[in-house]
């Protein structure tokens, strides 16, 4: 089920599916901001990520004394949401998936996830709603994933987009063994402007992963410096990726958590940006996608 939101400027389709994003379009220049999806490079246009960011050791994590399997970013993103119609502003759009017997045995909480969108103008707010529905204390991390098209593509041009972030000195912790991190960290440089260029050699790290809450806003450039789009966030932990040097996109990421250090085994609740929630309980996030007039 595709669920529409619309204005003068953009027209933006959500599915039911995983609460995700398909399309966001300048309904002026016709242009379409979001990756459309060509499993050639990825598969996925811009998934939630819950209740795990990134991978755990192993394939698996322990809670309750217990080692339960899970995959890279969790199952949220292959679930279906069921879509909230009563009692939700014209301009927004809600989805939720609650617990069952199937998400049960992968992970052993009982929640409630609502994912909501609003638009107004020309920003979009996607906004995360985790509530621990289970008896006892609930640990897990949520994030965002969303994947943009690159304005002017052409892969064998030497600069594919500029970066221009809050934070002056980035550091990026450093993906080692099976999708894990390790203690090594490094620079993310920046050109004489201040900003950081987007080539076919930046993603050699795999993923730019700054964590600690040093950026709260990252503004994605076209070649010529003008302004494409900016995701403003409080999230403490933020994404940068793309798959390949010749991928037509890029993925600006807010995470509430990341994935394991390299040999982690500890209990959930010791993993690192991991968020609790007491029984009954609810956290509330967001962060707001501004899209400029391309």
């Amino acid at each position: 089920m595709i669920q529409i939101l619309e204005n003068n400027i953009l027209r933006v389709e959500i599915s039911s599916f995983g609460a995700e994003i398909q399309s966001v379009r300048n309904k002026v220049t016709g242009h379409e901001y979001i990756w459309q999806g060509d499993p050639r490079f990825w598969k996925r246009r811009s998934p939630v990520l819950f209740p795990i960011v990134g991978s755990v050791w192993d394939g698996a994590f322990t809670m309750d004394g217990k080692r339960w399997p899970m995959g890279q970013h969790g199952f949220a993103r292959d679930n279906e949401f069921a879509a909230l119609t009563e009692n939700v502003p014209e301009d927004e759009a809600w989805f939720v998936l609650e617990a069952d017997e199937a998400t049960l045995a992968l992970y052993p909480r009982r929640f409630r996830l609502g994912i909501g969108y609003r638009l107004e103008q020309e920003r979009l707010t996607v906004m995360w709603r985790v509530s621990n529905t289970d008896t006892r204390p609930m640990d897990f991390q949520i994030g965002g994933h969303p994947a943009f098209n690159y304005p002017g593509f052409c892969a064998s041009d030497p600069v594919h987009a500029y970066l221009m972030t809050d934070g002056r000195t980035l550091t990026s912790r450093l993906i080692a063994d099976k999708g894990c991190i390790s203690a090594e960290t490094m620079a993310v440089e920046k050109d004489s402007d201040g900003l950081i260029p987007v080539t076919a050699a930046t993603f050699d790290i795999n993923t730019i992963m700054l964590e600690g809450g040093q950026v709260r806003r990252i503004s994605l450039l076209t070649k010529e410096h003008t302004p494409y789009l900016s995701l403003l966030f409080d999230a403490p932990v933020a994404g940068i990726w793309s798959p390949s040097a010749d991928a037509p996109f890029i993925c600006i990421e807010p995470w509430y958590g990341r994935c394991d250090t390299v040999g982690f085994e500890g209990d959930f609740s010791e993993r690192e940006w991991t968020n609790t929630l007491a029984p009954g309980e609810t956290f509330d996030k967001s962060y707001i996608i501004i899209f400029e007039n391309i």
